[in-house]
């Protein structure tokens, strides 16, 4: 399985969140007028030097409680050793070597996977002479920077990136489908649903699931490999971390996937936490098709389906197209729709458009509504083409590249979108100099 993970550890208040946000680019909580729906986010793409990789803060994932502070970081530690594909330790130089990243250190040193050590806030001449001494816990790779202003970042995303494979897998025969979404939202329901067996744990206890199964479906003239997050194996030394543990697997299960099957519950209505889900998969280029389940719990009029549609496209915008189905795993109802839906959405994803029909079609697009001139300087588009990628990407050339604006870049794919079939499949446009 394709493992880009890189994940942050370290104890508590080295500035691990500041340099999460820094490398994805956002502020890390995404907050809601509705009740309850406040969540913090922990996990974002970051991309550099042509390569992107999924960055996790594990300090988001601490209970903090003074008498497990520091096994539940220890706990974080191992599972990222475990999950990670790069481990990227922080610590701070205003507080010296600590016990407790003596601790980590020690924990560190025994993987064989790359470690990266970060020593933070290292921000002036004093605090850099200062920080020499972390050289003595032994990682050949140590960078000094400061998370605050983003000095030193670029070297250490240098030798991040030296570690990320981040070519496309050469297509599967058999589409891969992976069932993603918050716990208890009823993934495994809708996999035993599909499989016509118990093949996992389900219960009202969130969390239950903790790893990923694949499985060959071969029923009713369909036939794909189905990717769920949720498995019966335990790990007695994640059963205080289980959030954590499934959002590891349930990334790695999304960068394998061809298509993400977002489950949201009925009940509660999209959440910040289903957004990010959601966002994810879409930095991915991964096709998606997002199910509505436990629809039978819901009481409903004639305007209750399209309210919660117009509901979840509105906070999912800009990118709108994407199907939308209402099922309840328990009840099967609509389970084999919802599979069909995602083997279509598997097909537009390969889809190839002829270069002859993308520019007729297109460049008059662009000719009823030519790029605004930016500062005195005209964009012009000469050119349309398919890149050969395992999703749809376009390649436009023009004369004035960088002056193409968020705006005008959202009208040419939403021509593309009215054009072409590519609902549910995220598009990748591309401004070249010609």
């Amino acid at each position: 399985m394709k493992n880009n993970i890189v994940a942050i550890v370290g104890r508590p208040n080295v500035g691990k969140s500041t340099l999460f946000n820094r490398l994805i680019g956002e502020r890390q909580a995404i907050v809601d007028d509705i009740s309850g729906v406040t969540r913090d986010r922990h996990y974002g793409s970051c991309f550099w030097n042509g390569k992107t990789f999924t960055v996790v803060d594990t300090g988001g994932f601490v209970k903090h409680s003074e008498d497990v502070f520091e096994a539940a970081i220890r706990s974080q530690v191992t599972i990222a050793i475990e999950e990670a594909a790069v481990l990227v330790f922080m610590v701070d130089t205003t507080t010296g070597i600590t016990d407790l990243d003596e601790q980590v250190a020690d924990m560190l040193r025994r993987t064989k996977k790359p470690v990266i050590l970060v020593v933070n806030k290292a921000d002036n001449y004093q605090r850099m002479v200062e920080a020499n001494e972390f050289w003595g816990l032994g990682f050949e790779e140590t960078f000094f920077l400061s998370s605050l202003t983003g000095s030193g970042t670029g070297e250490m995303l240098d030798a991040i990136v030296e570690y990320i494979d981040d070519r496309e897998e050469e297509p599967n025969q058999l589409p891969k489908l992976a069932i993603i979404g918050q716990p208890n939202v009823g993934k495994s329901s809708l996999t035993n649903a599909l499989l016509g067996e118990d093949r996992n744990i389900v219960t009202d206890i969130a969390g239950t699931t903790r790893d990923s199964i694949h499985t060959r479906y071969s029923k009713f003239g369909m036939e794909f490999l189905l990717i769920d997050t949720a498995g019966i194996r335990k790990k007695a030394r994640v059963s205080e971390d289980l959030e954590f543990y499934s959002v590891m697997r349930a990334i790695k299960a999304i960068e394998e996937a061809d298509i993400c099957l977002l489950m949201i519950d009925a009940q509660t209505g999209i959440e910040s936490q289903d957004l990010n889900i959601f966002k994810l998969a879409q930095k991915r280029n991964k096709g998606i098709v997002i199910l509505v389940n436990k629809w039978d719990l819901v009481e409903k009029t004639t305007q209750t389906a399209k309210e919660f549609e117009d509901q979840v496209k509105s906070k999912i915008a800009p990118f709108k197209d994407v199907p939308i189905l209402f099922i309840s795993a328990l009840d099967k109802q609509r389970i084999f729709r919802a599979v069909e839906v995602a083997l279509d959405v598997f097909q537009r994803r390969q889809q190839k458009i002829k270069t002859s029909k993308l520019n007729e079609l297109m460049l008059a697009a662009i000719e009823r509504y030519p790029p605004p001139a930016h500062k005195g300087k005209y964009v012009k588009i000469k050119y349309i083409t398919q890149l050969p990628t395992y999703y749809p990407a376009f390649a436009f050339f023009c004369n004035n590249p960088k002056y193409v604006k968020d705006n005008y870049r959202n009208y040419l794919e939403n021509q593309l979108r009215e054009h072409f079939d590519f609902s549910g499949i995220p598009i990748s446009l591309f401004f070249r100099e010609k």
